[in-house]
């Protein structure tokens, strides 16, 4: 019988998240993972100094890396480094890298919110009552506000992102471990963004959510595509989460959250299995 694999589950059990516990997610998360590997948890800013003993790490319910920027960095910088494997691999090109994937995405044409971060750009978004203005480096709404067109030009740019503020019906998201789709929920009341309930997407819905899965071209790891319902039907991108995304799994059904639990397992498996980067 092969060797059991040691993996380090990155979990802050103690960060307060508006509307959701993260820790009951990775209690049960860590619990199921058991069965297949050896598992130690720690917080985030201890994984720098505990990595070399593990297989794998995995960044989980870690909070917002905003509160530990530095060491974030300095833990992406020494995992390269020293060729750990890190799950979400460190190549994601979404949240993970900041916002930047809402300007190139909405420069490539794909169905995003219109997004620009230079004044002489904001003739390029439409016409709205109000605009969201956030920092790219932004995380869980931190730093948002909202303003109106004839503001727009005295802001200091060079750090946020502009948007025009959708009227939408819905915010949706899909689930996705590696390539595969999971499952889906979605927020009825737009005023409401954690009171999710199980969605049925349809063909084009997913076909949607997997145009940008394809375009992250993150061969292993767990992602998630939030979208919002115009009030004309269209689907636009909000956020691709590609660094530790919330997973909602108490909210789902136990053959779900079962199946879950399996591809997420056979992923890191396959994962551990594929060579080394050099």
């Amino acid at each position: 019988m092969p060797d059991r694999r040691g993996v380090l589950f990155v979990t802050d059990l103690a960060y307060q998240a508006r509307g959701r516990r993260y820790c009951d997610e990775d209690i049960f998360l860590t619990s199921r993972l058991r069965d297949d590997f050896d598992i130690a948890l720690c917080h985030p800013l201890d994984a720098s100094a505990l990595m070399d003993a593990f297989d794998v790490v995995v960044v989980r319910n870690s909070g917002p890396v905003l509160h530990y920027q530095k060491e974030y960095d300095a833990f992406r910088e020494q995992a390269t480094a020293r060729g750990i494997r890190v799950y979400n691999p460190l190549c994601g090109r979404g949240d993970m890298v900041g916002k930047q994937y809402l300007l190139d995405l909405t420069a490539a044409g794909y169905p995003v919110i219109p997004t620009v971060d230079r004044p002489e750009e904001l003739r390029l978004l439409p016409e709205a009552d109000q605009y969201a203005v956030k920092p790219k480096a932004g995380a869980d709404s931190m730093g948002l506000t909202f303003e109106p067109r004839e503001q727009l030009g005295g802001l200091t740019y060079g750090d946020i992102l502009v948007q025009p503020r959708i009227d939408f019906r819905y915010e949706v998201s899909f689930y996705y471990v590696d390539d595969a789709f999971q499952y889906a929920l979605h927020a009825p009341d737009p005023e409401r963004r954690w009171d999710l309930e199980p969605y049925e997407p349809n063909s084009a819905d997913l076909a949607f959510a997997r145009r940008f899965i394809d375009w992250n071209t993150l061969d292993h790891g767990i992602q998630r595509v939030d979208a919002c319902r115009t009030r004309e039907g269209e689907l636009l991108l909000v956020e691709l989460e590609d660094l530790n995304p919330y997973l909602s799994l108490d909210l789902i059904s136990d053959s779900t959250r079962d199946s879950f639990v399996a591809s997420m397992t056979a992923s890191l498996h396959r994962y551990l299995d594929v060579a080394p980067h050099t």
